[in-house]
């Protein structure tokens, strides 16, 4: 008997996940039908997965951890049992400030970030005012640790705006810059109302994006479903992250029923390669983002505790118990558990030093080695969640 579950998504290219799973039969698979509930913002969409409204939801990575320090409504337990894309943000600045930086002569070379950083600094001296789609977001997380230690973090405002109203967010003036997953950095450029200035894979090279949430009265009283759910999107990542697939799954996206956008759009964030500025300047960016490879679907509890650690600063919280709480709510137990029968390479270890590996490194899986992808920051920051290192 086929299952239908509810699942809530945001239009924006890494919900393609979700979308392949359906449209190219990975939940059939499974003896499932996606009910796919498109969302217009990421409070919605917290708020339908917790008063039962979806079964699960494509979500901010950080959402959960929000929730488990008390950082929102009080719903249910929510866990994120796996991550579900890497990357695929930009950072964007409003017309007014790209005409200054090219008067300063800066390149929009997409790759440098202190030399960005350094170039925005002396261009907007002002407030600078930001938009991101969620208060907690990754997104929020980039935007604070590349501005951090320098005089813009001193004049920086975070605003909220739902990803696909950023290009009229800064069209009206209401940000002057932003960083939003695509393709709605590149509608953006697109408009004319902006350029883009770096990806967010140039300050830490594997930004943890979305997951896959669902409430713990879920995984624990369904856990057939929820195995075979994550088990669908675990194949259609790994469908996702063969480069021939990607001009297949952005005509898809592009349909009217998902993000309802051209397909040369769509396609942009997904090929790397993207249009820095409304004049076509081209950049190409291989990896832009990634559903798949090299361990990107693991929940590292170490980034749990990272981010907890974080928003535990900005809002007075104890770090200790915040770290503990936060690396309760993703679920590596339930991606060993569910994944291990789909050949899933696993990890040998739930969590690690964040920030420590330089390149892709094989290291000890539960059955013989894997490769890891790079996760450095741009500055050398790293994190160990055994001494909460900040």
């Amino acid at each position: 008997m086929t299952d239908r579950l509810r699942l809530g998504y945001v239009p924006l290219s890494d919900a393609a996940t979700l979308i392949i799973a359906q449209e190219l039969g990975f939940a059939a698979e499974e003896a499932l039908d996606l009910d796919l509930i498109r969302v217009g913002s990421w409070a919605q969409s917290r708020d339908l997965l917790g008063t039962g409204g979806i079964d699960a939801a494509h979500m901010l990575v950080p959402v959960p951890i929000a929730q488990s320090l008390g950082l929102g409504p009080a719903y249910p337990d929510f866990d994120l049992l796996m991550f579900l894309s890497q990357g695929g943000q930009a950072i964007a600045v409003s017309k007014t400030i790209e005409d200054r930086l090219r008067d300063q002569g800066h390149p929009f070379d997409f790759r440098d970030p202190v030399a960005a950083r350094a170039a925005l600094q002396r261009a907007h001296p002002g407030p600078l005012r930001v938009g991101v789609p969620f208060p907690f977001s990754t997104h929020a997380e980039l935007v604070r640790h590349w501005l951090r230690g320098t005089p813009l973090a001193a004049r920086l405002t975070v605003h909220t705006v739902p990803p696909p109203q950023m290009a009229a967010a800064m069209a009206s003036g209401e940000v002057d810059a932003f960083c939003v997953g695509e393709p709605w950095a590149s509608y953006a450029v697109e408009r004319g109302v902006g350029a883009l200035l770096l990806p967010g894979r140039a300050i830490w090279a594997a930004p943890p994006e979305k997951g896959l949430v669902m409430t713990r009265a879920f995984t624990e009283t369904r856990p057939e479903a929820t195995g075979r759910l994550m088990r669908a999107l675990w194949r259609a990542g790994r469908w996702l992250d063969h480069p021939g697939n990607r001009s297949t799954a952005a005509e898809i996206l592009s349909r009217a029923d998902y993000l309802n956008l051209s397909p040369e759009l769509c396609e942009r964030g997904l090929l790397g390669r993207l249009h820095v500025t409304a004049t076509g300047e081209l950049r190409d960016y291989p990896d832009f983002i990634r559903f798949h490879a090299e361990g990107a679907t693991f929940p590292w509890r170490s980034i749990a505790s990272m981010m907890a650690a974080r928003m535990a600063a900005r809002h007075g919280l104890d770090p200790g118990q915040a770290t503990q709480r936060a690396a309760g709510c993703f679920r590596t137990d339930l991606y060993r558990l569910h994944l291990r029968e789909a050949g899933a390479q696993l990890p040998g270890a739930s969590s690690r030093i964040e920030g420590a590996v330089q390149a892709p490194t094989l290291v000890a899986a539960e059955q013989g080695q894997m490769i890891l992808g790079a996760d450095a920051f741009f500055d050398g920051y790293t994190f160990d969640p055994a001494f909460q290192t900040r």
